[in-house]
C-alpha cells in the first residue's frame, strides 16, 4: 500500500493530503512527487480547506464501496439460495449448470473481498487527514488488523462443493455423484451445508450500510451537536434513533427478515427429513419457537436444526421484551393527557365525597333516631351508631383523593422545580451583574475622589508656598 504519492489533476495547486506527499504541475500533465518527511514544507493557506474537501469526498466513496458491497454480498446470498434450491431438481452437481453458478458465488466472492479492501483503504486515509498525520503505518493499528482479518475470514466463506465433485468425477471412471442432498460423502455435504449456512455472516454489512446512510451521520447539526456532547456516532446510537423515531417499523422489518432467513436455514438443515424439510413446516416451527410457544407437534431432528432453533427462541425473547416495551410507550399518557385525566377523577372525587357524604350522614341519623325511638334491640342501635360515624368520617374517600392528588404533584413537582430554579438563576445572574456594574461605578467615583483630593491638595500647597515662601 503505497500512501506517500498521490496524483493531481491539471487544474489542483495544493497537496490534496496531509498523508500523499508534495505535489506539483509539470506542463498541464499529472505529476507523482515523493517528497521525504525532512523536506516537507510548512502547512500553506488553505491547507485545511483542501483537506475538508478531501474528507467529503472519501466519505462519499465510503458510503458507495459500502452500498456496492452489501449489494455484492446479497447477490452470493441469493446465488447460493437458488443453487441450492434448484439442484436436486433442475441439474446435477457434476453439470455445467452448477458449475456455473459456483463460478458466479465465486466470482462475487471476489468483487466482495476487494471492495471491502478498499473500503478499509479510504477509511485509513480518512483517519490519516482526521489527525492530520504524515505516515499511513500510524493507522495500521493491531485492532484493525483483526477487524479487517475478520471481516476478509468471513465473505471468503462460500460453498465449494461443486468443485470437489468435478474434481471426483474426473478423476474416477464412475459415473457423477448425486446432488447435495444424496451426495455419498456425509464429511461433503455437511460442509457444504455449514459453508451454505455461513454465508448469512455477510449480512453484517446492514448495520455499516444504515450507519453510513443514516441521517443523523450526513446531518451537520447532528454531527456538531454531538461532538460539543461527547457522542460517538455509531450504529449503536443509530438504532436507538431509529428505535425511538419508527419503533414498530424496526422491529417489523427484522421480524420479518429474521423469520424467512431462520426458515430456510432450517428448511437446509433438515433437508433429509420428512416431517420438517419442507418451508411451510419450517415457517411454523420458526413461528412458533420464536413466540416461545412451542406446542410439539413439530420438532428438529438434526443437530444444525436444534442450533437454529435455540437461536430462534433466544432472539424471540430479546424482541418480545422490545415489543412489550414499544407497546408500552404507546398506550403510555403523555403529559397533558395525565393532567386532563387526574384532573377528572379529582373532580369526580370531590362530587362523590360532597354529594354522597351528606346524604348518607342525614339516612344514618334518622336510622339512629328511629332505633332511639324503638327501644327494642341493642345491637341495631349499636350499628346504627358505628355506620353514623363511618358515614361522618368518610375516611376512604378523603385516602383516595390523598394518593391521587400525591401522586399528580409528583409528576408536577419536578418540572415546577426545574423552572423555579431556572427563574431563581436567572434572577441571581441579573442580579450579580447589576452589582457588579454598582460596585464598578463605585471604584470609578472613587478614583475621581482621589484624584480631586490629590489635585485639591497640590493646590493648597502651590497657594501656600506663594503666600509664605518661607513655609
Amino acid at each position: 500500500m503505497e500512501m506517500t504519492n498521490y496524483s493531481l489533476q491539471a487544474d489542483s495547486k495544493l497537496d490534496a493530503g496531509s498523508f500523499d506527499g508534495l505535489n506539483r504541475q509539470n506542463g498541464g500533465d499529472s505529476a507523482e512527487v515523493s517528497v521525504p518527511l525532512a523536506q516537507r514544507a510548512a502547512p500553506m493557506d488553505g491547507d485545511n480547506l483542501y483537506r475538508l474537501r478531501d474528507r467529503k469526498f472519501l466519505l462519499e466513496d465510503k458510503k458507495r464501496l459500502c452500498a456496492l458491497a452489501l449489494g455484492t454480498a446479497v447477490l452470493g446470498i441469493v446465488l447460493m439460495i437458488i443453487h441450492a434450491e434448484t439442484c436436486p431438481f433442475i441439474y446435477k452437481p457434476g453439470s455445467h449448470i452448477a458449475l456455473i453458478l459456483n463460478c458466479s458465488i465465486s466470482l462475487s466472492t471476489v468483487c466482495l473481498l476487494v471492495l471491502i479492501i478498499a473500503f478499509h483503504y479510504k477509511d485509513i486515509r480518512l483517519f490519516i487527514i482526521d489527525h492530520n498525520q504524515v505516515d499511513w503505518r500510524i493507522a495500521i493499528t493491531s485492532q484493525r488488523v483483526l477487524v479487517i482479518t475478520l471481516e476478509l475470514i468471513v465473505c471468503v466463506i462460500h460453498p465449494v462443493g461443486t468443485y470437489w465433485e468435478v474434481g471426483l468425477h474426473v478423476n474416477s471412471s464412475s459415473s457423477a455423484p448425486p446432488c447435495i442432498s444424496n451426495h455419498q460423502g456425509e464429511t461433503l455435504m455437511d460442509t457444504e451445508l455449514l459453508l451454505s449456512m455461513l454465508m448469512f455472516l455477510r449480512l453484517y454489512l446492514v448495520h455499516r450500510t444504515i450507519l453510513l446512510h443514516s441521517k443523523v451521520l450526513l446531518s451537520a447539526s447532528y454531527r456538531s451537536i454531538g461532538s460539543l456532547n461527547n457522542i460517538n456516532f455509531t450504529f449503536r446510537f443509530v438504532l436507538k434513533v431509529l428505535m425511538n423515531k419508527y419503533p414498530g417499523r424496526t422491529l417489523l422489518v427484522f421480524i420479518l427478515c429474521f423469520w424467512l432467513t431462520a426458515s430456510w436455514m432450517l428448511t437446509l438443515c433438515e433437508k433429509t427429513q420428512e416431517s420438517t424439510g419442507h418451508m411451510d413446516t419450517a415457517l411454523w416451527l420458526v413461528a412458533i419457537t420464536f413466540l416461545t410457544v412451542g406446542y410439539g407437534d413439530v420438532s428438529p431432528n438434526t443437530t444444525c436444526g436444534k442450533a437454529v432453533c435455540l437461536f430462534t427462541g433466544v432472539m424471540g425473547v430479546a424482541c418480545t421484551a422490545m415489543l412489550v416495551a414499544v407497546v408500552t410507550k404507546t398506550l403510555a399518557l403523555n403529559k397533558g393527557e395525565k393532567h386532563v385525566h387526574f384532573f377528572m377523577l379529582d373532580i369526580q372525587i370531590s362530587k362523590r365525597q360532597i354529594r354522597h357524604a351528606a346524604a348518607n350522614v342525614l339516612r344514618e341519623c334518622w336510622l339512629l333516631h328511629r332505633a332511639n325511638l324503638a327501644k327494642g334491640n341493642c345491637g341495631e342501635h349499636r350499628r346504627h351508631q358505628r355506620c353514623l360515624l363511618e358515614a361522618i368520617r368518610f375516611r376512604h374517600l378523603r385516602l383516595k383523593q390523598r394518593k391521587l392528588r400525591d401522586y399528580v404533584s409528583e409528576m408536577v413537582d419536578l418540572p415546577k422545580m426545574q423552572m423555579i430554579m431556572c427563574d431563581l438563576s436567572a434572577n441571581w445572574n441579573n442580579s450579580y451583574r447589576e452589582l457588579e456594574q454598582r460596585i464598578l461605578s463605585m471604584e470609578q467615583k472613587l478614583d475621581e475622589l482621589s484624584r480631586c483630593f490629590h489635585q485639591t491638595s497640590e493646590l493648597l500647597s502651590q497657594v501656600l508656598r506663594h503666600r509664605n515662601p518661607e513655609i
